[in-house]
């Protein structure tokens, strides 16, 4: 039996990509996927409101978020207005991260809306961008922040970066920073659900930016979770209760990873603590809903291939 440690140790995570500072950042970074050229002094962010905010004060902030803070001018950029659909999907992709982990047998951890930070020479925030998911696929190999954000060029980048456009629309700004500081993969959401704050122009569905020597490309289905494509991916965050057919994409996916790295079900530490008689009834029980979701799933399968 393989503990996330073991597992660690035979699979040791690749060193952080090596990135520029502050003062060497790239002025240009042209996206091969819609991204504008960030221009840290004119960030273009539909849906928010520049508002003063003090570099002393950032640490006194976590009651609320947003979007951008600019170190030059102590501004933030805040998002007008928080609805359910722009909150559910990072919160439900939480939740099937967790299901994958219990699936592959190793935890997975999503951090949140946690701070990236980019830092001068002399440790000073100077740039903050704050997403609406980040997730790390292998915590336990992953250099993480013990306080504070995610620094760049310090700590680990996310494996997956979710950001949600409802009223917002991050591949006039946005992304191209993220590009610039290689973040490895981000996934746009954009809402089933209609509302009148939807940003104009913006159609429903996700779309994953691989990055690509160093330039995001559209992918039509995610490195960090292989076998997980981007239509699957944006039905299962709209669905109004989850499916069978999601539940069965979900193990599928967490199956994938585990035979990839010679786990399983028995090695996560929650599924192992219940009584070995309880999970072999558990184990009967799911063999007879990983029927009825595999028929369920054969059905749909031409979904997940478009």
């Amino acid at each position: 039996m393989r503990t996330e440690d073991d597992l660690a140790a035979a699979n040791p995570r690749p060193p952080a990509r090596p990135l520029r500072r502050v003062g060497a950042a790239p002025e240009t970074m042209p996206s091969g996927s819609g991204a504008s050229t960030p221009d840290p002094s004119a960030p273009d962010l539909p849906g928010c409101r520049p508002i003063p905010l003090k570099r002393r004060d950032l640490d006194t902030t976590d009651d609320w978020r947003f979007e951008y803070w600019d170190g030059d001018t102590e501004t933030a950029w805040v998002m007008d207005l928080a609805t359910l659909p722009h909150e559910q999907p990072s919160a439900r992709l939480a939740g099937f991260c967790a299901l994958i982990a219990a699936a592959r047998g190793s935890p997975i951890e999503c951090f949140g809306s946690t701070s990236l930070e980019l830092r001068d020479e002399r440790g000073e925030r100077r740039r903050i961008l704050q997403a609406d998911q980040c997730v790390y696929v292998y915590p336990g190999r992953a250099r993480l922040p013990r306080n504070g954000g995610i620094v760049v060029g310090e700590h680990d980048l996310p494996d997956v970066l979710l950001e949600v456009d409802h009223t917002t629309d991050v591949r006039r700004w946005k992304l191209g920073m993220y590009e610039s500081w290689g973040l490895p993969e981000v996934w746009v959401e954009v809402p089933a659900r209609w509302t009148r704050s939807r940003a104009r122009g913006r159609v429903p569905g996700l779309t994953i930016h691989a990055l690509e020597a160093g330039r995001y490309r559209e992918s039509p289905v995610s490195a960090a979770f292989p076998d997980w494509r981007a239509r699957p991916i944006h039905e299962a965050l709209n669905e109004a209760k989850v499916s069978g057919w999601t539940h069965a994409r979900l193990a599928r996916v967490g199956r994938v990873l585990g035979a990839r790295d010679g786990t399983g079900p028995d090695d996560h530490h929650f599924l192992r603590s219940f009584p070995d008689e309880g999970r072999v009834e558990g184990r009967a029980e799911g063999r007879i809903e990983g029927l009825a979701a595999g028929r369920a799933e054969g059905l749909a399968e031409s979904r997940a291939t478009l």
